[in-house]
């Protein structure tokens, strides 16, 4: 009787695996490439693992893949137009999924990934810059909108000031029509009040 197949998975073995790999690295144990790195008269080496560098980077995967033989014990590889301080975050990215740098140089660390051909380095740049992006633009349009409900609160006053002088003039002109029939100007042109003709006559009879 066939017994069913079972999954053994371990979540921690793939965290377990780069932080073992790491702590190799640093220590300088089992290391099989050096990495020259050189710009603008600074240099520096660093020793890695071919698989490690191979597995995530087309780039030195290339490399290892076309090389013809050992120069000795260790590959030897030369990069250029690649500063140390990036190459070093690379190295520790590649080697833990992680790595701490500046804001500015996101895009130099986009830019190497795409040199050495690190897919989840350039992705993981394109996110954090989309995430920069973002936050910038809420930001100003969080500005946008403060400064547009500080000039609707200064405008308030004016608006107000200006119903009260228009309510003003409205009642100056009320007052005007109401005092017309009283006014000379609302009396007969001859000067005559209505009652005169009617006493003149009562007179003559």
């Amino acid at each position: 009787m066939e017994s069913n197949a079972v999954l053994l998975e371990s979540k921690s073995s793939p965290i377990n695996l780069l932080n073992e790999m790491h702590q190799l690295r640093l220590l300088g144990h089992l290391c099989d490439v050096t990495v020259s790195v050189e710009y603008q008269g600074v240099r520096a080496e660093f020793v890695a693992h071919k698989a490690v560098l191979a597995a995530t980077s087309k780039f030195f995967k290339e490399v290892f893949l076309n090389e013809k033989g050992m120069d000795g014990p260790r590959t030897n590889v030369f990069l250029n137009e690649v500063q140390v301080a990036d190459f070093a975050s690379f190295l520790e990215f590649v080697y833990t999924a992680k790595v701490e740098v500046e804001e500015d140089r996101v895009q130099r660390m986009l830019e190497i990934a795409e040199k050495l051909k690190c897919l989840d380095l350039s992705e993981t740049c394109f996110q954090l810059k989309k995430q920069m992006l973002e936050s910038v633009l809420l930001e100003l349009q969080n500005f946008s909108e403060s400064q547009n409900s500080e000039e609707e609160s200064t405008a308030q006053p004016g608006a107000l000031l200006e119903s009260k002088a228009a309510a003003a003039a409205e009642a100056d002109q009320a007052g005007c029509l109401l005092d017309l029939p009283s006014s000379p100007a609302g009396r007969p042109s001859n000067g005559v009040s209505p009652e005169m003709p009617a006493a003149k006559s009562k007179e003559k009879m």
